[in-house]
């Protein structure tokens, strides 16, 4: 994929092969290689004008470099055949240099292996979309969103392409090979007054140009989100049921993969270290993270460490029954990789919470009084403690309808008692990202008001 570059990309694997043998000759016991070549298109709008335009070719190698268990790492964006050898001779010599740590080491080589064309990660039609195209697509959404006259101002919309090539190769004989394209689309608006404004936004992002939401249909949800907030009241504190939309249900499933992630767990830096096997949610409670889910988002071949992608179930039926571990932190915990490592530590594949077989509706009809969370901001998470604090916008229930909306609280809880809480799981699951769950209902958390 040159991109109409001036210089063609030399065969990634090839290049990173040859660099892996003369690593060796310089005196490495382990090598690992990483190369990838990708295209970026960004472009952001603001009142049918182009505000930030961004069209960028980026091309990375990245070394690791293991010698009597010390470790060096180097990177280049120069592929230059004698540039990256100069990096390797520079790494070889300042591995020699670190503290040695029984733990570091390439994965075993696994016999098994994940064909990428099966994953459905490569899209010819985000290549082949032009940029008058893309820039369209986002002046389009941003006017169709403000022809409603509720929206009184616009944050933007935005459209984003990258196209990827990605290798891996390492001493072990491990040599790995896939590309990936990525489209999103969003925009942010604003409703209201001066005295009285509400903001919301939405967005799309797919691997496949064919999944993306078209620009009517993010507007109108972006519209329908924003609008939905208008002339907002204030609630007592109290303790209620609170439902949390789907994506709101990420960041608690994002906040999870932080408790059960292995470096975490080794580092002592999470409640859950020692509670494998113990029951951590309630029954309806079950996570799963999948690095082969067809077209997601965060699906790949095979994770930065080689180790092929699996689908590894972390909490079921609300017992928690596995951490997610690159080869390091498995080291560190004599358990197996997950196949979850990400550069230099550990991060999700597609790591979601089930979805159970009632409807978004029929949640809201169970619920006498309680919060239909739809924002929240802040950071107020401490994977240490489990503790939740956020600042938080929603929808205010009674006797089983959406009443008003609701601003100026905080909810707060601890994330153990939340899961052990979860009553009633939706059937909406939604992958917004490579981290996600549907829409869920916690029978009981504060929510600080007046």
């Amino acid at each position: 994929m040159s991109h109409g570059r001036a210089r063609p990309v030399p065969a990634l694997a090839t290049l990173a092969e040859s660099l892996v043998a003369y690593a060796r000759k310089c005196g490495a016991d382990e090598v690992e290689v990483s190369v990838s070549d990708g295209h970026e298109f960004n472009v952001d709008v603001r009142r049918g004008r182009i505000e930030r335009l961004v069209e960028a070719g980026s091309r990375v190698c990245g070394l690791r470099i293991i010698k009597d268990k010390r470790t060096a790492f180097a990177s280049s964006s120069d592929l230059d055949p004698s540039t990256l050898r100069r990096l390797v001779r520079n790494a070889v010599r300042r591995a020699g240099l670190g503290n040695p740590d029984p733990f570091a080491g390439l994965a075993p080589l696994s016999k098994k292996a994940v064909d990428p064309a099966a994953l459905g990660l490569y899209d010819p039609d985000v290549v082949s979309l032009d940029s008058k195209s893309k820039i369209a697509m986002a002046l389009e959404c941003e006017r169709l969103a403000l022809r409603d006259k509720r929206i009184t101002n616009s944050h933007g919309a935005g459209m984003v392409t990258h196209v990827a090539r990605s290798v891996l190769a390492q001493s072990n004989g491990f040599v790995g090979e896939y590309e990936q394209t990525y489209c999103g689309l969003g925009v942010g608006l604003q409703a209201g007054g001066t005295d009285d404004r509400v903001e919301d936004s939405w967005s799309s992002s797919k691997r496949l140009l064919r999944d993306l939401e078209s620009p009517g249909t993010v507007a109108r949800k972006a519209v329908e989100r924003t609008v939905r907030q208008l002339r907002p009241r204030k609630v007592r504190t109290q303790n209620v049921p609170v439902i949390f939309e789907p994506a709101e249900t990420a960041w608690l499933m994002g906040f999870l993969f932080s408790c059960v992630s292995g470096t975490a767990v080794y580092q002592k830096s999470t409640f859950l270290a020692g509670q494998r096997g113990h029951r951590i949610g309630s029954g309806l409670v079950t996570v799963v993270d999948d690095g082969r889910l067809p077209r997601g988002l965060g699906t790949r071949p095979f994770d930065s460490d080689g180790v092929p992608s699996r689908t590894t179930t972390v909490v079921e039926g609300g017992v928690l029954k596995s951490f997610l571990c690159n080869v390091y932190s498995a080291r560190k915990l004599r358990l197996r990789s997950t196949g979850n490592a990400d550069g230099a530590g550990v991060g999700p594949n597609n790591f979601y919470l089930l979805p159970g077989a009632s409807s978004p509706g029929d949640i809201v009809r169970s619920t006498r009084k309680g919060l239909i969370l739809t924002r929240t901001l802040g950071h107020g998470l401490n994977p240490v403690t489990g503790d939740i604090s956020r600042g938080a916008f929603g929808l205010w229930v009674e006797d089983g309808e959406v009443a008003y909306p609701v601003s100026g609280i905080t909810i707060s809880g601890h994330l153990g008692r939340v899961l052990e809480g979860i009553e009633m799981v939706g059937d909406d699951l939604e992958f917004l990202g490579a981290v996600a769950g549907p829409t869920v209902k916690v029978a009981e958390m504060t929510v600080a008001g007046l």
